[in-house]
């Protein structure tokens, strides 16, 4: 899984897809490695006049990012069917270590999206995923950074390999790593959703516990230098405050599992994804 050496770049030929390009190319670049481009032709609808695509679509694959790419190892798959289904099928064949690609939000209702297929394929697919809304703002090649990296943790089960994997990114790129947890879901869930949550002891013994577990998780992963922050509020908040904070250029989740307000990109962590000003690479 790291450091991902076969990445898998599912492609509609969109300016978003092109700028997803952009940090493909600054993955695979520093990873050394290689990128499947996947385009998948799917079936007409009912309104749709019954014309084989296949062929344009073949050339538009065969030139897409051709000159960007040039230096690197791509294979290019043309396949047919549910493209959600079959971007999986391809992502869980176990020849990739990273799925990379954009959401389809569009405009000023962005925050309030996140593209059908893109939300199929971070709940079916086993390998890491690196998504985000803002892909056609991914700066030109010379200018990406990868200087701070941010780790949202809920302590559950998934918290340990993703920031496992966050701590692995931020090495790897000379970055700093800081951690964030969102106080009030562990509240809440410690206070059975009752009136304790906002008793101020209560939440002072909350705190203690909380910064406990985290620096437990801290040495488990040995990432003690890490910078913490803990903050009051819904996670996709409080995670899109501490990327902003930091100036994240990169935010780090857990997703496989169905424990915890993180688990398995359900409600908190869809939402975490529609507004992180950033990449959000889903473990």
């Amino acid at each position: 899984m790291f450091p991902p050496k076969n990445i898998l770049f599912p492609v509609d030929f969109s300016d978003r897809c092109r700028g997803g390009g952009r940090l493909v190319e600054i993955f695979a670049g520093h990873f050394e490695a290689e990128i499947t481009m996947l385009h998948v032709v799917e079936p007409p609808t009912y309104s749709d006049i019954a014309i084989d695509t296949t062929p344009a679509a073949e050339a538009e694959l065969a030139r897409y990012m051709s000159e960007e790419m040039k230096h690197f190892t791509v294979r290019r798959v043309l396949t047919h069917g549910d493209a959600a289904s079959r971007i999986a099928d391809y992502a869980n064949s176990g020849r990739f270590d990273l799925v990379m690609m954009p959401t389809h939000g569009y405009g000023g209702f962005r925050r309030l999206m996140l593209g059908s297929v893109t939300a199929r394929v971070l709940d079916h697919v086993n390998c890491p995923v690196c998504t985000g809304v803002h892909m056609e703002d991914v700066p030109v090649l010379e200018k990406i950074q990868m200087r701070n990296v941010l780790c949202a943790v809920d302590l559950g089960t998934q918290s340990c390999a993703a920031l496992s994997m966050a701590a692995r990114m931020a090495e790897d790129f000379s970055a700093t790593l800081t951690i964030a947890h969102a106080l009030e879901a562990a509240t809440a869930a410690a206070a059975g959703g009752g009136g304790a949550a906002h008793d101020p002891d209560w939440r002072v013994e909350v705190t203690r516990d909380v910064k406990k577990r985290i620096a437990d998780l801290q040495e488990s992963t040995g990432t003690q230098s890490a910078h913490v922050i803990i903050g009051a509020g819904d996670p996709p908040r409080v995670v899109h405050e501490a990327s902003e904070e930091t100036h994240a250029d990169l935010v780090v989740i857990g997703r496989s599992v169905r424990q915890g307000v993180l688990g398995r990109l359900r409600a908190n962590a869809y939402s975490i994804v529609r507004q992180s000003p950033c990449p959000v690479l889903s473990v």
